[in-house]
């Protein structure tokens, strides 16, 4: 077997080694190991290996809690300490700053990190029917696979939904369709009342028989849970029982409650969400007076807390549901705020202009970023700041290449949020000022 020493983690949480003059990432190293790995994938510049023996052992290295983190691809660095796994993502945001922008932020913020086990309030579970495996597998991807790994537990979960997965087995087992239940998602939120709860949202291919609901509404009873089902898209989603059907997330430090639904885009760690708006709205600074835009606003995530602040908030989302959604969460928390949809892909200088000035502004767009919003300010008299939350560090840094290069901001400052511990996920938020 070839031996390597490993340099570094890549975005993905493997090992970076150099051999025979190619980069070699090795899958389960970590920085400072020498390992004895078995190559996967040979490429002309690169090669992909699993690490499978460890020569020289990390400091930081430590046993994974979950007996699947070797075969699901649900979390990627559990062998690696967590106050390690955010220092990682740091450098990663940086490292992206750097070769893809040439950027330095003038400052690093401390990392905004939360609880490492049973944070996820919102997983999409897959579901198969395998007889060649033992029947029904539900979990999350293989890792390197379109296999679903067969969960018995599952630790980033709340407690009692991974205590639940046994008997949410049987229960598909159980069903006349079991072949086809694709998906099963779980969302967790507050009733309107505060009290707790967790949805368990069942897509399925065919009609259920009338037995199949009757064992849906027992088990959801059983468990103390809400059952729905989705024939179709995100919104044929609907209960079994009657009931209230919002979900709710409070951000108590700006006394705002936010409505959803099961199929809407929430944050997954609601802890560190909090985290993260504390620090969007230090770095944003909404002030009275002020006319603030938030881009990709989604149902209201920071608009609500910036107009909670005095700021006049408008907020522009590609989704016409979430526009409502949004709209109807500012009515209730009887805040003024104003909200379109457009396509902010396509934004132009033109259709930017037509939203009128901005004192500020906040963007929190999806991976592929807002390169199309970046170029569309006006080089001198766009917003004096701007926040940028980013869910892609690569996609991060090129939009602050044009916002530096192009439009003349300085990159005060970035830091990360460990939205998602155990992952290769970086979630971060950059603060641009003009000079």
């Amino acid at each position: 077997m070839p031996v390597a020493v490993i340099e570094s983690l890549d975005f993905e949480s493997r090992g970076v080694a150099r051999a025979g003059g190619k980069t070699v990432f090795v899958e389960g190293a970590l920085p400072g190991e020498t390992v004895e790995y078995e190559v996967l994938r040979v490429r002309p510049t690169y090669e992909r290996a699993s690490a499978t023996r460890i020569l020289h052992e990390s400091a930081q290295r430590v046993a994974p809690r979950c007996p699947h983190f070797w075969v699901c691809g649900g979390c990627s660095s559990q062998h690696l300490d967590p106050l390690a796994q955010a220092a990682v993502k740091q450098r990663v945001m940086e490292d992206a700053f750097w070769h893809i922008a040439r950027l330095r932020p003038e400052v690093i913020y401390p990392a905004m990190t939360g609880q490492a086990w049973g944070y996820r309030q919102r997983a999409r579970l897959g579901v198969r029917q395998v007889s060649t495996r033992g029947g029904v597998l539900i979990g999350f991807h293989e890792k390197r696979s379109s296999y679903i790994a067969d969960l018995a537990c599952c630790f980033v979960l709340p407690p009692h939904v991974s205590a639940m997965l046994p008997r949410l087995h049987a229960l598909v087992e159980g069903l006349s369709i079991a072949d086809r239940i694709p998906q099963i998602e779980v969302v967790m939120g507050e009733r309107r009342s505060g009290e707790s709860v967790t949805v368990l949202v069942f897509r399925h291919l065919l009609p259920f028989s009338d037995a199949d609901l009757e064992q849906l509404r027992s088990f959801g009873e059983m468990e103390g849970v809400d059952v729905w089902q989705q024939p179709g898209q995100p919104d044929t989603a609907r209960p079994l029982a009657d009931g209230e059907c919002d979900l709710f997330y409070f951000l108590p430090e700006f006394d705002v409650r936010l409505a959803y639904r099961p199929g809407d885009f929430t944050q997954v760690n609601v802890h560190t969400n909090r985290l993260l708006v504390r620090r969007a709205m230090q770095l944003l600074d909404p002030r009275a007076g002020e006319r603030i835009g938030d881009l990709f606003c989604g149902m209201g995530n920071f608009s609500l807390p910036i107009a909670r602040r005095g700021a006049t908030v408008v907020g522009v989302e590609g989704s016409a549901a979430m526009v409502a959604r949004a709209t109807a969460n500012a009515r209730a928390n009887g805040l003024e705020a104003v909200f379109h949809a457009a396509d902010l892909f396509e934004t132009t200088g033109d259709s930017f202009a037509a939203l009128g000035p901005f004192d500020k502004l906040l963007l929190d767009p999806p991976r592929e970023g807002a390169i199309a919003v970046a170029k569309a300010i006006e080089s001198r008299h766009g917003p004096q700041r701007i926040v940028y939350v980013s869910c892609n560090p690569a996609t991060l840094a090129r939009d602050a290449a044009v916002l530096v290069r192009e439009k003349g901001y300085v990159l005060r400052g970035a830091g990360i949020a460990n939205m998602f511990p155990h992952t290769s996920h970086v979630e971060s938020v950059a603060l641009f000022e003009r000079p």
